[in-house]
């Protein structure tokens, strides 16, 4: 097969980018070029930050920052409310405007290797208590507010422990 009949069936494969692509599709491109991402800032008017489990084989074991990868054709203002929805489960108020613009380049990662981060300042009031839906402190995806920044960030956020410790906002 050549690189046209290749595209062609990836073509027939994924109708609608835009609607995300499979896991093996996203996984090779994420090999062959860098990713873009929003990652959210989120504070409440005590100055804490919102921060959520990480557990996988890419960035391990960890507290980080909610984010996502955005999408073809979606606005980076829309990918941090679509993070807010999926990730925290409400709206949240932000800055379109955003804070920090990072490189990251894991030279042992050939997958998820090479990411811009693109950071937004973000609010959610203190009266907000995570759902968690049944999950416990050590499941991915459980949220907790942070007075303080913890020890254990995981390695590709530590660009971000000065906004968590110095309650930079």
């Amino acid at each position: 097969m050549n690189i046209a009949d290749a595209i062609a069936l990836l073509d027939k494969q994924v109708p609608d980018p835009s609607a995300g692509l499979p896991e093996k599709l996203f996984f090779y491109i994420s090999r062959t070029t860098p990713l873009v991402n929003v990652d959210l800032l989120i504070k409440d008017e005590n100055k804490r930050t919102l921060l959520s489990w990480r557990d996988d084989k890419y960035c391990g074991k960890g507290w980080h920052l909610p984010g996502g990868i955005v999408r073809f054709k979606e606005t980076l203002e829309t990918r941090v409310e679509k993070v807010a929805e999926t990730e925290i489960g409400v709206n949240i108020s932000f800055d379109t405007t955003p804070i920090g613009l990072n490189q990251v380049i894991i030279p042992e990662h050939n997958i998820r290797g090479h990411f811009i981060s693109v950071l937004y300042k973000c609010f959610l009031s203190g009266t907000f208590t995570p759902e968690n839906k049944g999950l416990s402190p050590a499941e991915a995806g459980y949220l907790m507010w942070h007075d303080f920044c913890p020890d254990n960030l995981i390695k590709v956020h530590e660009m971000y422990r000065k906004y968590i410790k110095n309650n930079v906002y």
